[in-house]
């Protein structure tokens, strides 16, 4: 068991939908540095169940009202994504630090946005990118940083399963659903292209951020065929290191999900596993100096709850913000919106130049 702190990060966790059950609510419990102050859900047989079985101290159907509590600290945007940055902002104009899931918004201009709010607000402002968190993804990003010397490129991929579901509901509870829950307006998987990118290329380009450093340019491809999507796209990086990012949705065969980097001292290979299996990585750090491989074994995969544990200490400690910042949620923004604008166009395009949404 985690040993608690004394002081703890009082959280709030805004929607208890699927995603709130699946990861952030057990990470609030779970923490050794923050607990799980307060829910809210429009949805009252929703916030009634989630009351009773996870024992928060406080429970709200509006969330002025939880923000406007004095003793909560910091709140979880669990909500579709339509709703991250208006929630968030309003989080930071009370005061209150957040840990938004990605991505944090659908164009450049809510990202800049959000970004203002946190500069006005002195508060912190954490994006979901929880994969940050993985302590093998850790260990193959110190390698890069300290030991590999000048990288040369990255080839990663991200590969949903057909598959995906039939594993993740042999392992994971059924969620509690409610026939009252709010839903934003339309639907937002009618633009399959947006919706994959935004959930599943958010977490490959913030890998590539990651492990590379800043991405400057894209050129990509995307073919449609048999009801899957694949998305080659070409990476130029600020360090002059070149990348290929391979997002396909849905591949016939297992989760595949990784990458293969090469730089000046010595490489890394990675074969990274379906989140909910809270599994950390398997990486292999290949050392050029003595032709030697190191494999971290990465014994704490809980990388929901290490992410809380992350906000947490820089809120309580003034110790530096580990996760992705409002800076990185923006560039993953402008990298996605980069990617579509590609594959209408054809050609090269900057990050710098991209507005609009993905």
């Amino acid at each position: 068991m985690i040993r608690k702190q004394d002081r703890r990060l009082r959280v709030g966790v805004l929607g208890c939908g699927p995603i709130a059950q699946f990861a952030h609510l057990e990470s609030c419990t779970k923490a050794r540095n923050a607990d799980l102050y307060a829910i809210c859900d429009t949805a009252p047989d929703l916030l009634a169940r989630m009351q009773a079985t996870h024992a928060p101290q406080k429970a709200f159907a509006d969330y002025d009202m939880m923000l406007a509590d004095p003793d909560l600290e910091a709140v979880i945007i669990a909500t579709s994504d339509a709703w991250h940055v208006p929630m968030a902002i309003k989080a930071l104009q009370a005061g209150k630090h957040v840990l938004c899931e990605k991505p944090i918004g659908v164009s450049v201009e809510e990202g800049q946005a959000l970004a203002d709010a946190v500069a006005t607000s002195g508060c912190l402002l954490q994006v979901g990118h929880m994969k940050r968190f993985d302590p093998a993804l850790e260990a193959a990003r110190d390698f890069v940083q300290q030991d590999m010397g000048q990288v040369l490129a990255l080839k990663a991929w991200y590969c949903d399963s057909t598959h995906r579901y039939t594993n993740t509901d042999a392992i994971q509870p059924l969620p509690v659903t409610s026939a009252l829950a709010r839903k934003p307006a339309g639907n937002p998987k009618a633009d399959l292209r947006q919706y994959f990118m935004l959930a599943h290329g958010s977490h490959l380009v913030d890998t590539a951020r990651f492990l590379c450093g800043e991405i400057v340019a894209v050129r990509a491809r995307l073919l449609e065929r048999f009801g899957a999507y694949c998305w080659f796209v070409e990476t130029e990086f600020a360090s002059g290191a070149l990348g290929h990012l391979d997002l396909t949705v849905a591949v016939r065969m297992d989760w595949h999900e990784g990458f293969q980097l090469y730089g000046e001292n010595g490489s890394v290979t990675a074969k990274i596993f379906n989140p909910w299996y809270f599994r950390a990585a398997e990486v292999e750090i290949f050392h050029e100096s003595d032709a030697t491989i190191r494999k971290p074994l990465g014994a704490d995969g809980h990388f929901f709850r290490r992410q809380l544990e992350g906000l947490a200490d820089a809120a309580l400690t003034g110790a530096p913000l580990r996760g992705a910042d409002v800076q990185d949620g923006i560039a993953s923004i402008r990298a996605m919106v980069a990617i579509a604008r590609s594959v209408e166009s054809g050609g090269r395009v900057a990050l710098a130049s991209v507005t609009g949404a993905v």
